[in-house]
């Protein structure tokens, strides 16, 4: 099974949090946070603006994002736990050091 999100979706597979602080303190799963940040697993063919052409989406697979604390819906896809959110929901795009000096 394939799953293709329609307009502007994303889906997200959660990246998980460090489980241990920078002084070595391990965090219990009770005190955890779900991490906001994730990788993309697909993308939909973009949005419509008011004129009706497509607007592509800013994202693509494989890109590491940050994403608000409440965005999405959490889903189950073949076993696997993803949230599924819109483009807007999306904060930025982490990009490493080599990925920049690419672009540049």
């Amino acid at each position: 099974m394939h799953f293709r999100p329609l307009h502007d979706r994303v889906v997200v597979r959660r990246i998980e949090a460090e489980e241990k602080t920078s002084g070595g303190i391990i965090i219990p799963d009770t005190a955890k946070e779900k991490p906001q940040e994730g990788e993309v697993v697909a993308v939909g063919p973009g949005a419509r603006d008011d004129s009706g052409s497509l607007v592509e989406p800013s994202v693509k697979t494989g890109d590491r994002i940050l994403f608000g604390k409440w965005s999405g819906t959490e889903v189950k896809i073949q076993g696997e736990d993803l949230l599924i959110m819109k483009e807007s929901d999306i904060l930025g795009v982490i990009e490493t050091q080599a990925q920049l000096k690419q672009a540049a």
